[in-house]
């Protein structure tokens, strides 16, 4: 597959967290890609993506939402599992460039207005008091502060076991 965009790569990963159990909405991949890259690219580029991609072979859409082909899962599971996700689409990318589809396929077309309507509907949820589940956990700032009632035990002693209550009585 030539040419390979950042974007592609991009977009599989979203597709893929975004489309576990069911095709996932537009929304959904707007929100997988606000989480790995902080940014969400353009709506002409996001739709070339997405009609490259389904050219290809690689995403599918199933009643107006989007799913990843046998063709793209195989791609994602040969991915490192706990790589951060510069590294994961570095790997998709490479494998981009090595993919070969069988046949052509019938483009996704989505206009830049559906696009448009999903990131706004993203940003309006981010803003909103709603738990939005593909938002990382946040990490505290300083370690060294600590919950109260959360103490550390002191360690046993290395080396000796501890005796039993018979044996101190025995011992003088």
């Amino acid at each position: 597959m030539h040419p390979i965009h950042d974007v592609d790569a991009l977009l599989l990963l979203a597709t893929a967290l975004s489309s576990k159990r069911r095709p996932a909405e537009l929304v959904e991949i707007m929100a997988a890609i606000d989480l790995i890259n902080d940014n969400i690219p353009a709506e002409a580029k996001l739709a070339e993506a997405i009609s490259r991609l389904a050219v290809h072979g690689l995403i599918c859409s199933v009643d107006g939402r989007l799913a990843l082909s046998p063709a793209a899962q195989q791609i994602i599971e040969n991915l490192p599992r706990k790589a951060p996700n510069d590294e994961r689409l570095f790997s998709i990318k490479d494998q981009l460039s090595i993919y070969t589809p069988a046949a052509l396929c019938a483009p996704v077309v989505l206009t830049t207005d559906e696009l448009r309507a999903a990131m706004l509907a993203h940003r309006a949820a981010a803003a909103s008091t709603a738990k939005n589940l593909l938002v990382p956990k946040p990490k505290p700032e300083d370690k060294s502060l600590q919950r109260p009632g959360q103490r550390q035990r002191k360690p046993m002693p290395t080396g000796r076991k501890p005796l039993s209550p018979a044996a101190r009585k025995r011992k003088p």
